[in-house]
């Protein structure tokens, strides 16, 4: 870790303000490493069943070729074991052919609960299907963001119908209500049918001190665990100050029932924290978690006693119970600011002292914000409040405030050369400002049913471009242009630079930016939103009639198809959005780049519309067509049902000499389809 100190508990204010910290509070331990291991006589009896699986496979009949593995033993106290196996054949698992050894104290096996059947001898052990038929038939079962899929591994699957061999191809992403998934495919290797599927992903629900009742990521087995599919799992430490503490589980996948005095409540709101974070950062921002390799990090409850704070130690999040352990420090916004502290580690290093120290505050404000905005939870309605709902003041006041920083009494609204001497949680007030000032606006708005009236400290007006824009100026600058000793004048110059990656040199995003660090006092940049565009360094629009699938496009798998329901304009592949009849948005976009040298650039697509719905005032299905996130041109089931498709065309002048990101998307409600199929896709320079 780099970074160790002491928590101060002054009293009053100070006190209060580092009640959201990324360090090590004193006599506090990492409590880094892995989970307890098994108890030895459990290790001991696997390994001693393990020791006999071949001789068992044969007293029991087994096939030849069949091997054991044994998974586990439970041991009764009067000396009888319960030993469970998993199988493969001839080298290949087979999935389904699990089963359970009954013995009694003598070793001796009184009965077998088998899996469906005994025999798991398929009638043929050579595919027909290729392993790449059997990704692509993985990829179409599956309908989420940010897919990846298995190549597929050859298995025996057990099922009714009887052992057959088959592709097991297993996908992740994230699906349209934002829940995680990791779904297991079946194809038969014989037909390419199809056969089952499931996910790993089971959605308990979870009632949390602040979060209400919500679904969470869980995993099953011989009971679930709070533990999702890219690593993030919740501890309870039960009061201690170092180790792992004991991971959560549950018999039934209910967690928790809103109230401090149930353990599980707080790991509720931590962990359903935790999950949004990764989940934000991911689909938001493009980065694969804290470390930004697809992993997650865990979250320690309950930590210490009367612990009034929370805090990043450099491997994971850790929860104190408040004061007289009766208020843990699990709010969402909380839990985004500690995880967001390992992203800064990960990315600039900002050091916890001078400006940076600031600046590595605010970034975990800006981006706890950002969650509890993504989350859009009810029971936590998105505000620029940190840590409303704990409640630390006591009097029901925020912890702090972006539009106006200085309201908790201690934090700066400006930059001045003598910020770098306070405590960071106060230098971090100038930056908070300038995000809520950039998203939002100068002046007094009510948003959400919160008041706001944010000053400017150069007594200018300042018009916000949204909180999501301001978010990706903000990491684009954390990822690319701070440093570890990064000051207010390097995240000024930082922002317009990310400004103009992102949206262009003179856009309006870069201007209000650069207009909001002014707002600050934030000391002046040599770099200006103006100048010579660089030339565009993305390529042509590729793949616009969708006959080579995927290529080219990113985002939800499965609406690029040849599937023949809805008939191509030209070719066999289109991208059909909707049609579902279930809830759920899907999306495809792309990069290119629009030539300075152009003389009228357009971009034009057909598109083909029809619907169930038979309503004529409501709009339950939409899809948009947006350029650089501002949609462009919109339809819904209202729009008129095109029987063939129609010409479509929008220009592209304003864009000459930049990147462009156009993005089909849809939003379908849960009942009555309505099918938006778009095709050749292209554009005229």
């Amino acid at each position: 870790m780099n970074r160790l100190k002491s928590g101060l508990a002054t009293g009053g204010l100070l006190a209060l303000a580092l009640a959201i910290s990324p360090a090590i509070p004193a006599g506090a331990a990492a409590g880094a490493g892995r989970d307890k291991a098994p108890a030895p006589e459990s290790q001991s009896l696997k390994a001693t069943e393990q020791s006999r699986a071949a001789s068992s496979a044969s007293a029991l009949g087994l096939a030849s070729g069949e091997k054991l593995t044994v998974k586990s033993v439970i041991a009764d106290p009067n000396g009888a074991t319960h030993v469970r196996y998993e199988r493969t054949i001839n080298g290949l698992r087979v999935i389904g052919g699990d089963f359970v050894s009954h013995k009694d104290s003598s070793g001796a096996v009184k009965s077998v609960t088998w899996n469906i059947r005994k025999s798991v001898t398929p009638s043929t052990m050579t595919p027909a299907v290729s392993k790449r038929e059997a990704h692509q038939a993985g990829l179409a079962a599956s309908k989420a963001n940010k897919e990846t899929a298995t190549p597929g591994e050859l298995v025996v699957f057990q099922s009714a119908a009887g052992p057959k061999l088959a592709y097991e191809v297993i996908t992740e992403g994230i699906k349209a209500d934002q829940t995680p998934t990791r779904l297991h495919t079946i194809v038969d290797a014989t037909t390419g049918k199809t056969l089952t599927s499931w996910d790993d992903v089971k959605e308990g629900t979870g009632n949390g001190i602040f979060v209400g009742s919500v679904t969470l990521a869980t995993t099953a087995g011989t009971s679930y665990t709070m533990k999702d599919t890219h690593g993030n799992y919740t501890t309870d430490l039960n009061q201690a100050t170092s180790g792992t503490g004991t991971t959560f589980t549950d018999a039934d996948d209910v967690w928790g029932n809103g109230l401090q005095s149930n353990r599980q409540s707080a790991a509720v709101d931590a962990h359903y924290g935790a999950g949004k974070t990764y989940d934000y950062y991911n689909t938001q921002l493009g980065r694969a978690g804290i470390w930004n390799n697809g992993t997650g990090a865990r979250s320690r409850v309950h930590y210490g006693q009367n612990y009034v704070n929370a805090f990043w130690d450099g491997t994971q999040m850790t929860y104190g119970d408040g004061a007289n352990n009766a208020a843990p420090l699990v709010e969402l916004d909380v839990a985004g600011h500690e995880m967001s502290h390992g992203v800064t580690e990960n990315t600039a290093g900002l050091n916890y002292s001078g400006d940076a120290g600031g600046l590595n505050e605010s970034t975990s404000d800006i981006f706890g914000t950002a969650v509890e905005w993504y989350a859009n939870n009810p029971s936590d309605t998105p505000d620029y409040l940190i840590g409303e709902e704990i409640n630390l003041n006591g009097n029901g006041t925020p912890l702090r405030y972006m539009d106006k920083p200085s309201k908790d009494g201690a934090s700066k609204d400006c930059w001045s050369s003598s910020l770098g001497g306070l405590d960071p949680h106060y230098s971090s007030g100038p930056l908070n400002h300038w995000y809520y000032l950039a998203s939002e606006g100068s002046g007094a708005k009510t948003i959400n049913g919160v008041s706001y009236n944010s000053p400017t400290c150069n007594a200018s007006t300042v018009t916000g471009i949204g909180h999501t824009k301001v978010e990706k100026i903000w990491y684009r600058t954390l990822s690319t242009y701070l440093t570890s000793s990064s000051n207010y004048a390097a995240a000024r110059t930082g922002v317009i630079k990310a400004a103009k990656d992102l949206y262009g040199a003179g856009s309006a995003e870069c201007t209000a930016v650069d207009k909001a660090m002014a707002a600050i006092a934030a000391p002046a940049s040599t770099e200006t939103c103006g100048g010579t565009t660089p030339p565009p360094t993305g390529g042509s629009l590729v793949n616009g009639g969708f006959e080579s699938g995927q290529t080219g496009w990113t985002g939800t798998t499965g609406p690029i198809t040849n599937n023949t329901g809805r008939p191509a304009r030209t070719g066999s592949y289109k991208l059909w959005l909707g049609g579902n009849g279930t809830s759920g948005s899907e999306s495809e976009s792309q990069t290119f780049a629009v030539p300075s040298t152009a003389t009228s650039p357009t971009l034009t697509y057909y598109i083909r519309i029809d619907t169930a719905e038979t309503t004529t005032s409501s709009a339950y299905d939409t899809a948009t067509v947006q350029i650089n996130g501002v949609t462009k041109q919109s339809y819904s089931n209202l729009s008129t049902p095109k029987a063939s498709y129609v010409q479509k065309t929008i220009d592209l002048t304003a864009y000459k000499g930049t990147n462009v990101t156009l993005k089909f998307a849809d939003t379908e409600d849960s009942s009555l389809q309505t099918s938006f199929v778009v095709d050749d896709v292209s554009t005229n320079f």
